[in-house]
C-alpha cells in the first residue's frame, strides 16, 4: 500500500521500523531500571524526615508518570509496526491520506497527517 509515490519508499520505512524496536528496547530497558522508584514509600518517620518522605513521596509520583509515558510510547510503537506488516503504514487515520515523510521521520508512530492533527 506504501511506495514512492505516497512518500516513503520500502527502505525508509524499513529504516523507521528499526528505529521503532531500538526504541522500543531502551524503554523496555528504562522501565526496567525505573521499576525500583516506583516501589512503595517507606512510612517509618525515624528513618525518613517528613520533608524527605514528601520528597520521596513526589519522586514516586513522577516515575510513576514517566513509566505510563513509556508504556503510551510502547503501545504506539506496537500498533506502528502492526500497520508496517499489514501495510497500512503512512496512511492518515482520519482522511485516508499519505502522512508526510517528515511527520513520520519526526514522529514514525504518527497516525494522522498534519492537517487532521491539527
Amino acid at each position: 500500500m506504501t511506495s514512492e509515490a505516497d512518500g516513503l519508499t520500502e527502505a525508509e520505512i524499513h529504516a523507521l521500523a528499526q528505529r521503532m524496536r531500538a526504541l522500543r528496547q531502551e524503554l523496555r530497558a528504562q522501565d526496567a531500571i525505573a521499576a525500583e522508584s516506583r516501589g512503595p514509600v517507606e512510612l517509618d518517620q525515624q528513618s525518613v524526615g517528613r520533608l524527605s518522605r514528601m520528597d520521596a513521596l513526589q519522586q514516586q509520583a513522577m516515575a510513576d508518570a514517566e513509566a505510563r509515558r513509556r508504556q503510551n510510547d510502547l503501545a504506539r510503537i506496537g500498533a506502528a509496526l502492526r500497520r508496517i506488516e499489514q501495510g497500512e503504514y503512512g496512511w492518515c487515520s482520519e482522511c485516508g491520506e499519505p502522512i508526510g515523510k517528515r511527520r513520520l521521520e519526526a514522529d514514525p508512530m504518527a497516525t494522522r497527517c498534519i492537517r487532521c492533527a491539527d
